[in-house]
């Protein structure tokens, strides 16, 4: 296995790229014995707010005692996050302790790669194309879970949902619609109903499906009404039984306290979370309905919420100065960290001058990120823009060229020579100054620079 733990097999895939379909998948697994059949599984689709859900869903389960396989993408700083098995409520508690608990073990990863590998040049001799990298890793995924003998499964769907990997199941407990919005679109189709019909791909016939209300979404009322006409039509069509979760204005009302945790009332229930983010209301509304959908008791939901931690999702690193880290990528995630950005320490840093370091995808709608901040309010006045390592990165001289554009060249900005540098030089000029601090942009530079950022904080950690 190469040193950054990712098995051989799977970096060669890489090179395949992204090719929607299940036709390699259903005859790869079916060479494994289909262990996606041997465990029971929630499924969760959504452009915005897929790994939050999960996360929570997963955390409650445990709670309630289960054996709970997760299933997530993209990894933030070891490969082995995203497949892990929280087991009970002793895992869940070990995991505020150490946020690898439950990863599968090198060992495995590499015997099961391994046993992968074989299957696939099985495949490929009887004429298939070979398999992309997420479907190798969906398989991996769904042997390891199936040894394990898990109680139930989450899984996230890597892109879209009709033709996802993950979509082989056939009998899921439920499935989950988060937030939507236009992200995707080469692969998923230009127009919000296009994509809502490609996320509804994952209902199942009598498997209840449950979305976040289309009203609390960051989108137009036109695309609103377009996302619900298309996930009841769908729901129809596949006889999945599906309700709407509204949070009835909940996350308004939320309250922010200063240790960073997020107050919110649902149902005439009181709940705590560590997920800052009036829009994480949502995300837990959504959690909370699938996890009594798999019974589990109101305690365990209760406290599976208040123990839920996903890092690098409006994640306090620092209060002195304020260091907050992100990985927002597409506009409607913008809106809402701006939002919430300004919400934090009970409106403290609402209008304040902030500081980013900054790196994104070229791929992405990198002036819509930039025009979301400036309409939720957030007041970027500099920025260190850096290249997160990775081939689709934007240059750093072109974003500090659109946050500039955006801004009306009134951020003053420097390009780092890596995203290490950017933020140790971001971080010392907060500390000197007590501006506040962003790191934003992809979570792939949030998983890049975050172990670095946290050693570079130190005491001030939370």
């Amino acid at each position: 296995m190469p040193k950054d733990g990712i098995p051989s097999v799977l970096t060669g895939a890489l090179q395949f790229g992204i090719k929607p379909g299940l036709e390699r998948i259903t005859k790869l697994l079916e060479l494994l014995g289909n262990p996606q059949d041997l465990v029971k599984s929630v499924h969760v689709a959504g452009t915005n707010g897929k790994g939050s859900v999960c996360t929570y869903l997963s955390t409650i389960l445990a709670c309630d005692g289960r054996k709970v396989g997760v299933f997530t993408s993209p990894y933030l700083e070891r490969f082995s996050e995203r497949i892990r098995i929280l087991d009970g409520r002793s895992g869940a508690l070990s995991f505020l302790e150490d946020d690898s608990v439950g990863e599968i073990p090198s060992g495995r990863l590499d015997a099961l790669s391994d046993k992968v590998a074989a299957a696939m040049e099985t495949l490929l001799s009887g004429g298939f194309e070979h398999p992309t990298e997420f479907e190798l890793i969906t398989a991996i995924a769904f042997l390891y879970f199936a040894e394990e003998k898990v109680d139930i499964c989450v899984l996230e769907t890597g892109l879209g949902g009709r033709l996802d990997s993950t979509n082989v199941i056939k009998d899921p407990v439920a499935t989950g619609i988060c937030a939507l919005g236009l992200d995707h679109c080469g692969v998923l189709g230009s127009t919000i109903s296009e994509i809502a019909s490609e996320k509804a791909g994952i209902f199942k016939k009598g498997a209840p499906a449950v979305s976040i209300d289309p009203d609390e979404m960051i989108i137009t009322s036109e695309m609103k009404a377009a996302v619900r006409e298309t996930l009841i039509k769908a729901a129809d069509e596949k006889g999945s039984p599906l309700t709407f979760v509204s949070t009835h204005g909940a996350g308004q009302n939320a309250r922010f306290d200063v240790d960073g945790t997020m107050h919110f009332e649902l149902d005439g229930i009181s709940y705590d979370t560590c997920l800052n983010g009036r829009h994480q209301v949502s995300n837990a509304a959504l959690a909370i309905a699938l996890a009594r959908l798999c019974k589990a008791s109101g305690d365990s939901i209760k406290e599976g919420i208040s123990l839920t931690r996903w890092k690098c999702r409006l994640e306090i690193l620092s209060l002195d100065p304020v260091v907050i880290i992100d990985g927002g990528h597409n506009p409607q995630g913008a809106e809402s960290l701006a939002v919430t950005f300004n919400d934090i320490l009970d409106g403290h840093l609402k209008g304040r001058p902030v500081r980013i370091v900054a790196g994104m995808m070229a791929d992405k709608d990198v002036k819509g990120v930039y025009e979301a901040y400036k309409n939720g309010g957030l007041n970027i006045a500099d920025a260190v823009t850096v290249r997160p390592a990775n081939s689709r990165s934007m240059d750093p001289a072109n974003l500090s060229e659109i946050i500039n554009d955006v801004y009306n060249n009134k951020v003053q900005t420097l390009e780092a020579d890596s995203p290490e540098e950017g933020v140790r030089i971001a971080f010392e000029r907060s500390k000197a100054d007590g501006m506040p601090l962003l790191v934003t942009g992809s979570l792939y530079l949030a998983g890049q620079v975050r172990g670095y950022l946290k050693g570079i904080i130190r005491c001030m950690t939370i």
